[in-house]
């Protein structure tokens, strides 16, 4: 099961640790979603989600204080003698001693942020989807190329770094080298990151590794990307057919998700770059509501429409 560790989601979120007292090393949050426990506050624990984050927003913060102390001990004893990862309080609020003792008693981190409840919990939960995500690994190059996410694949050797090296120069930005870490974050959406290890770095046979970012300036990277389109290279094939209008699509999928996939024949004198970029701006094209092959198929026919009744005629 994916797990993100609660340091990270601190340093991350630059939240604020009040009770340093309980080591949080081996704490890890696995639910992408949150829990605001206002009902809990009121004595409510059917169906309590007490492995997600707890976040505590002004709302719940003034019915808290609102409580005499007698009811407060029952309740808080109740809330934090869950599994609970860490409970956030939102705009500055602070947890009043006897809720601190009685975390610190379970175990149960508390934390703080300065931020509004609302936008924190936006903030939060859209980053732990994209962390606990479903996630695969590819062979292949990711680049940002107009907006569109590519992603560049083939066999090994091939030259899916050369035409990666080449869209760099014409001022398109690098994702990945040699390996695309893929993450679905919804049904529609896939996120293409590198591995920390390879991030920023392209192999080139006979150079070795080239560090882009240091070469071509932070301009020319990006730490992540959707992947809307998928070039496959190939060996050219004299004796295969390949589609030379476009007018249905094919596609790859990953994780579930379907992707638009061209199979992009070498050989010797073609530009890859070109043609990468030449994909991606057709394929926003198409975004857009304009497609090429349909407009060229629409006049085709309007031709034979017209030469049809002049023969009529």
């Amino acid at each position: 099961m994916a797990a993100v560790k609660l340091a990270d989601i601190i340093e991350h979120e630059n939240l604020e640790n009040l009770t340093p007292e309980i080591d949080i090393k081996k704490i890890k949050v696995t639910q992408p979603d949150i829990n605001r426990p206002a009902l809990q506050m009121a004595g409510y624990f059917e169906h309590f989600e007490a492995t997600r984050l707890q976040i505590i927003g002004f709302v719940e913060y003034s019915y808290m204080e609102s409580l005499t102390e007698t009811r407060q001990e029952i309740i808080y004893e109740r809330l934090l003698d869950n599994p609970i990862p860490g409970v956030i309080f939102c705009r500055e609020l602070k947890p009043n001693d006897l809720f601190r003792k009685i975390a610190v008693k379970h175990g149960v981190p508390l934390l703080m942020t300065k931020k509004a409840t609302s936008a924190f919990t936006a903030e939060i939960i859209r980053w732990l989807n994209v962390k606990l995500a479903p996630m695969i690994s590819v062979h292949g190059v990711l680049v940002d190329v107009y907006g569109e996410g590519v992603l560049i694949t083939g066999e090994s050797g091939i030259g899916k770094s050369e035409a990666a090296l080449e869209l760099i120069k014409r001022g398109h930005r690098l994702v990945t080298d040699d390996v695309v870490e893929i993450r679905k974050v919804s049904d529609e959406t896939l996120i293409g990151t590198a591995p920390d290890i390879t991030k920023h770095f392209i192999e080139l046979r006979g150079i070795g590794i080239v560090d882009v970012k240091t070469l071509f300036g932070v301009s020319s990277v990006k730490d992540s990307q959707s992947i809307d389109l998928v070039i496959r290279l190939e060996d050219w094939d004299k004796d295969k057919e390949y589609d030379r209008l476009g007018l249905e699509e094919d596609y790859i999928e990953y994780l579930g998700n379907r992707i638009v996939c061209h199979n992009i024949p070498i050989r010797p004198g073609r530009n890859l770059a070109i043609i990468c970029e030449s994909a991606a701006v057709n394929h926003r094209q198409k975004k857009m509501g304009y497609n090429a092959a349909q407009e060229l198929y629409a006049r085709v026919q309007k031709s034979l429409s017209q030469k049809r009744e002049e023969d009529e005629d």
